[in-house]
């Protein structure tokens, strides 16, 4: 198992990414945790950075960089106490874009790609349906051919960027009777007539504009199909495992905070006329938390390697989802106790840290969906490519 080997380069950039955290991003965290809304100019702000396509070719206006330089910008927003801002980078940049990459006409990467790239617009992927799920195969979502339009019809929900962002990768039905190869792709304008969306009110990630949507005769120009009809699902199949493993990384990364900054208050706070974290109960379960992070670190970092191979990992990347989602549930929860009753507060920031990573077991796929991967794969021997489709991109 080949080790990622960090170079004096990407060090460097870490530390760069941390110092525009730090000056940028955590000042106005809770700003936009209250509000339910990132301001837009932060994207920009990242775009001037080169921070919106670190895998993207420069004719595209990334910088073209290779996989490791995504897997820090993971872990560096994720520490910044806010699943909400996080995810809805994420989504941006390893969840909608890549398929405008992939599979997009020159034209639509240059109408939409370069911008999101710049930082001037925001892109989602809108796939999950109220009665579907996780099972893409069941979307309603129509498109129908009309001379130089599709007119879509149908609703998509739990939608990340939905009310703010410009626009969608949507996954609509053009041929219905044809099952996986009747699913398509269209990139449909957030302001199109017939497009609405109304926010959810959810749980945690209060900083990213979670969404219903609904397409009420929208009129989408066939320029608009992403790659070509009918390969929409083989596309959304190729994607998932870049945006599991990002999502993956981001769990852990959220546990790797939550468990520092528990350590940090174990090593202040006392009781019983001693420090926390002199309790024999409470270093062993510290340890614990520990030992179980390294050796996740190990497989996503692995799993890492893969992705950066353009490896087509359809296993290791449900396995690091799992257990990584999995992982932080219970380490954020541990610390939560270990700050007793001020845990329960919202003085300390460990309790939003606890009600953002409840979404990481579902989102990107159930765990139990994660489960049945595998067991696919162990004791029925279903097997999948071990390239990707498409390696346009690093």
């Amino acid at each position: 198992m080949q080790t990622v080997r960090f170079t004096a380069e990407h060090h460097i950039f870490r530390d760069t990414l941390r110092a525009f955290i730090q000056k940028e991003i955590t000042p106005y965290i809770d700003d936009w945790e209250n509000r339910g809304e990132i301001d837009r100019n932060i994207w920009q702000k990242m775009g001037d950075m080169g921070l919106m396509g670190l895998n993207v070719p420069e004719a595209y206006g990334g910088v073209d960089l290779d996989f490791y330089y995504s897997l820090i910008l993971c872990e560096e927003l994720s520490a910044c106490f806010s699943g909400g801002f996080t995810i809805s980078a994420l989504v941006i940049q390893f969840m909608s874009a890549p398929y405008l990459l992939k599979y997009g006409s020159e034209d639509l990467k240059a109408h939409y790609l370069q911008p999101v790239i710049a930082g001037d617009m925001v892109s989602a992927v809108a796939i999950t349906e109220p009665g579907a799920g996780s099972d893409v195969k069941q979307i309603k979502t129509t498109a129908v051919r009309d001379g130089d339009f599709y007119i879509v019809n149908g609703s998509k929900t739990f939608i990340t960027n939905g009310y703010c962002g410009d626009f969608f990768i949507t996954a609509v039905k053009t041929s219905p009777k044809q099952g996986t190869k009747g699913i398509s792709l269209l990139l449909i304008d957030r302001n199109a007539t017939g497009v609405s969306s109304s926010k959810i009110k959810k749980l945690g990630w209060h900083a990213s504009d979670t969404a219903e949507l609904a397409f009420n005769n929208v009129r989408v120009p066939i320029s608009h199909l992403i790659g070509k009809e009918g390969e929409g699902f083989r596309y959304l199949m190729d994607g998932l495992q870049l945006e599991r493993l990002t999502a993956a990384i981001h769990s852990l990364a959220t546990a790797e905070s939550a468990f520092q900054y528990t350590l940090d208050y174990v090593a202040q706070r006392e009781a019983f006329g001693k420090k926390i974290q002199e309790f024999q109960t409470i270093r062993h379960r510290l340890a614990q938390m520990k030992a179980n992070i390294a050796t996740t670190k190990a497989f996503i970092y692995h799993c890492c390697d893969l992705q950066n191979q353009q490896e087509y990992a359809v296993q290791e990347c449900s396995i690091a989802k799992l257990q990584a989602s999995e992982l932080a549930l219970s380490v954020v929860n541990q610390c939560l106790q270990l700050f007793g009753g001020y845990g329960f507060t919202e003085d300390y920031k460990i309790a939003r840290l606890y009600r953002d990573v409840r979404v990481g077991t579902i989102i990107g796929g159930t765990s139990e969906i994660m489960l049945e991967i595998i067991a696919k794969m162990t004791i029925d021997h279903v097997t999948y490519p071990s390239k990707s489709s498409n390696q346009s991109s690093k």
